[in-house]
């Protein structure tokens, strides 16, 4: 996994924003030149660090499952579990705690088998002990 400084952080926040967000408007916004944009993207896609770009519709459009994931961090591997975690596409949010869980996060997936994928996935990063999920049923306000 490659190594996120605070342009890597920022540029993939603008894209769980907006995914489709163009090279230009994510250069004007972040200050920085096109090509610059355009290198840290190929640098991040081809690290695996982004694994796609995907589009947000209103929650009414698909059928969704979304869940709440609470996460037992290792001694001091949250930093690297967080890496990780921001790997993972699904992760629609991702929250540091305090009490018995390290982190939250809150992850979004298209149908149980993508969910029990996603949820292979964090259990299997390195740093993570231990991992208690809820389906979000319904909405209330």
């Amino acid at each position: 996994m490659t190594e996120l400084d605070s342009l890597d952080r920022r540029l993939i926040s603008l894209l769980r924003e907006d995914g489709r967000a163009s090279v230009s408007k994510l250069a004007q916004t972040l200050g920085v030149s096109r090509a610059t944009v355009q290198s840290r993207l190929d640098r991040l896609v081809k690290s695996g660090t982004i694994l796609g770009f995907t589009l947000r519709t209103h929650g009414n459009t698909e059928k969704r499952i979304r869940a709440i994931a609470l996460i037992e961090v290792e001694g001091h591997s949250t930093a690297a579990v967080i890496r990780s975690m921001r790997g993972i596409p699904e992760t629609r949010s991702l929250h540091t705690t305090n009490g018995a869980w390290d982190l939250i996060a809150e992850i979004e997936a298209g149908d149980l088998p993508e969910f029990d994928r996603i949820l292979r996935e964090l259990r299997s990063i390195e740093g993570v002990l231990n991992s208690e999920t809820s389906i979000l049923l319904q909405s209330l306000c």
